[in-house]
């Protein structure tokens, strides 16, 4: 009995000195942890923000006709230059039957009292020429005449008016004569020949019959979520990139955020507006999209390393890296961040131009050499 238990114990010590000889073995026989490297470089460093939107025009006028009609004559089309003063389109006035008929009724009513002033102006002569009533009497019957005879001429031209949209000695002022009032280019002629086209009055904004806006002064006109609004201020230079123009990068100045945002799709997104600068080269069309880049800080040729390689103590959350000092040799080095752009960050002080910094993710020796 004895033999038998102290025959168990030597073979369990052998098996347990037997599995701890084999671990060690593997253990020694595994490729040891090796770390990669990097160095810190001189980088220039943005931070920025993207908001997306258009360019238009800094001001664009919609020219509106002041008088009813149909469009007879178009005179110029998108993309002319034009001054002001220009022609741009004639109307052929439709008459309302109404104020028609109004105005022939007071060219009926302007007669019949020119005829009674007449009348009375040459009853006023005669006993003038008697003697039987003073040259004042005389003056007062010319001077009912010439108003009867004044009031009947306007009636004729309010007639003309009503009827053609001009009348003889008005020349340009004719309403049908419709023309620029800025100095710019076309943008477009919503409007053909044919077209009936409304007034511009207090009840109606009336029919646009051209758009003309200078094209040498454009602005970017887009939105930013409010999570980025808190982050942006008037005078930040803005880098814009416009789809339709490769490789291309104009320079601008935010000069308007919306005090108020507005919902869309469940954000809430402010207005800016940002100044482009004038460009002699390049000629950029009103309405195409873009996406403007809003520099929030900037850092020129400053030491920088990757955020990917920093680390952050656990209890004070201060940042550091691990420095190499020697052979897969690692010590901590504390160190103070700038300005980062969410790839590259600024390193003010902790490392210098040459050390090899740790990088988190280990690999084995053969993806090292490589």
């Amino acid at each position: 009995m004895k033999k038998s238990v102290t025959l168990i114990i030597l073979l369990v010590l052998v098996v347990t000195f037997g599995g701890a000889m084999y671990y060690l073995y593997q253990k020694n026989a595994e490729d040891p942890v090796v770390y990669e490297t990097e160095a810190p470089s001189k980088k220039d460093i943005i931070k920025k923000t993207v908001a997306t939107g258009s360019i238009l025009p800094l001001e664009e006028v919609l020219i509106k006709p002041n008088i009813s009609g149909v469009i007879e004559e178009v005179y110029v089309e998108g993309g002319d230059y034009v001054k002001s003063g220009d022609l741009l389109a004639r109307i052929k006035v439709v008459p309302n039957l109404t104020a028609l008929n109004d105005a022939r009724n007071s060219i009926d009513e302007a007669r019949i009292d020119l005829q009674d002033q007449k009348r009375n102006l040459d009853r006023q002569k005669s006993l003038f020429d008697k003697g039987v009533i003073s040259k004042v009497d005389l003056e007062r019957a010319q001077v009912s005449f010439d108003q009867a005879q004044q009031a009947y001429g306007a009636a004729n031209k309010r007639y003309d008016i009503v009827k053609t949209g001009t009348t003889s000695g008005f020349g340009n002022s004719a309403n049908t004569m419709i023309r620029a009032t800025v100095s710019g280019m076309v943008l477009d002629v919503p409007v053909e020949v044919g077209n009936q086209v409304i007034e511009s009055n207090n009840f109606n904004e009336g029919t646009t019959i051209a758009a003309i806006a200078d094209v040498e002064k454009m602005i970017f006109e887009g939105k930013v979520d409010e999570s980025e609004v808190g982050k942006i201020s008037e005078d930040l230079p803005l880098e814009i990139t416009v789809g339709a123009i490769e490789n291309k990068v104009f320079d601008a100045v935010l000069d308007y955020i919306a005090p108020k945002g507005e919902e869309e799709n469940g954000a809430i997104q402010f207005e800016i507006k940002g100044t482009l600068k004038k460009q002699d080269s390049v000629f950029i069309r009103a309405g195409l999209s873009a996406n403007a880049s809003i520099i929030l800080g900037r850092a020129d040729s400053v030491l920088a390393l990757k955020e990917a390689l920093v680390q952050f103590d656990p209890d004070t959350k201060k940042p550091f890296v691990e420095i190499e000092t020697g052979e897969q040799d690692f010590e901590r080095r504390d160190i103070q961040l700038g300005i980062s752009d969410g790839i590259f960050v600024e390193v003010k002080s902790g490392v210098s131009d040459g050390d090899k910094i740790k990088v988190w993710n280990e690999v084995k020796p053969d993806e090292f050499s490589n």
